[in-house]
């Protein structure tokens, strides 16, 4: 039986003191923490699983040099296409970027949009097995259909719960369900049990509050699409031709990030550059949509909803009145 971890519930530890802002993507969040980091004498910490990876820039919206040159930002290039990033190693570096930041009497700014790392950091982890590199390379190398055939039966609650369309999720939860010999949906019951002191509406009033930030619809699809054409034009495909000659389609994490996926069907020939520009567009506002329904499930944050027109500096200072 392989040896299971459990990791301290980071509301018991960092937390005070900070300021969490998340949203979906492309509705503001990295310059209105930049403009609140000015306002407040803080630094930011990136809460994207995608911008830790050095080379992902465009794709990624990663902050621009002369951005990370005015506020310092931490967690972003961190690693190499060839390494491996979770939540456990969020929480770890998050925790050492808290205490680094403070201890300059500066004031630690979470911003991002991966739900996953902002629960983690907050309520901690549960018990599962670590990840098994050499279960995880022969699991990446089956066709998906056959991963999501083997969860199905293995596990159909995990499988009707899951996002089938994150085969970095399906993986996951088929090597701990190889790895443990139970069914991943009955773990994850259990850690929610064990972390409700945590979650639960009581005890989440206990931690800091997240600010989530939001559109109106027609706001936020116009702000996506201007995004994506702005990629498009900066170099996303270059960019990316250049990432999968570095190893891009060996890092399964990775290449699960919206824009270079489609960027790389686009290169072998699948679909034309208009209709790939199109489905980025279209998979990105989808991925704004579950963004904004796993925030809602999971946490009571405190919603603010911005105003075309509205300047990063004034919805900055909003936050800063309600800190």
């Amino acid at each position: 039986m392989a040896k299971t971890r459990e990791i301290l519930p980071a509301c018991f530890i960092p937390g005070s003191g900070c300021v969490f802002i998340a949203g979906p993507t492309a509705v503001g969040k990295s310059q209105i923490a930049l403009a609140l980091a000015e306002q407040l004498g803080g630094e930011i910490i990136s809460v994207d699983s995608m911008q830790v990876y050095r080379g992902l820039d465009i794709g990624t919206a990663k902050p621009l040099p002369a951005d990370r040159a005015r506020v310092s930002h931490h967690l972003i290039d961190i690693c190499g296409l060839s390494e491996f990033f979770d939540a456990a190693q969020f929480i770890r570096l998050a925790q050492k970027a808290v205490a680094d930041i403070q201890s300059r009497a500066r004031v630690p700014i979470f911003c991002g949009g991966t739900g996953l790392y902002f629960k983690a950091f907050l309520y901690g982890l549960g018990e599962g097995p670590p990840a098994n590199p050499g279960l995880r390379a022969e699991l990446e190398a089956l066709p998906f259909e056959v991963l999501l055939r083997e969860l199905r039966q293995r596990d159909p609650a995990a499988y009707e719960k899951m996002d089938r369309q994150n085969p970095r999720r399906v993986i996951r939860a088929l090597e701990v369900i190889r790895l443990t010999g139970k069914k991943f949906s009955e773990q994850r019951a259990a850690w929610q049990v064990r972390s409700s002191r945590c979650g639960d509406r009581t005890a989440r009033r206990a931690v800091p509050t997240i600010f989530y930030l939001g559109r109106a619809s027609q706001d936020l699809h116009a702000r996506i699409d201007a995004r994506v054409d702005k990629m498009f034009s900066w170099g996303l495909v270059e960019e990316t031709r250049a990432l999968l000659e570095r190893g891009l389609e060996q890092n399964q994490t990775a290449m699960q990030a919206i824009g270079y996926r489609q960027v790389v069907d686009h290169l072998r020939g699948e679909r034309s550059l208009a209709d790939t520009i199109e489905l980025v567009k279209i998979r990105t506002r989808q991925f704004a949509k579950r963004q904004l329904t796993w925030f809602r499930r999971q946490f009571i944050p405190e919603w603010m909803e911005l105003k075309p027109g509205e300047s990063p500096e004034m919805s900055a200072q909003k936050i800063r009145k309600r800190v």
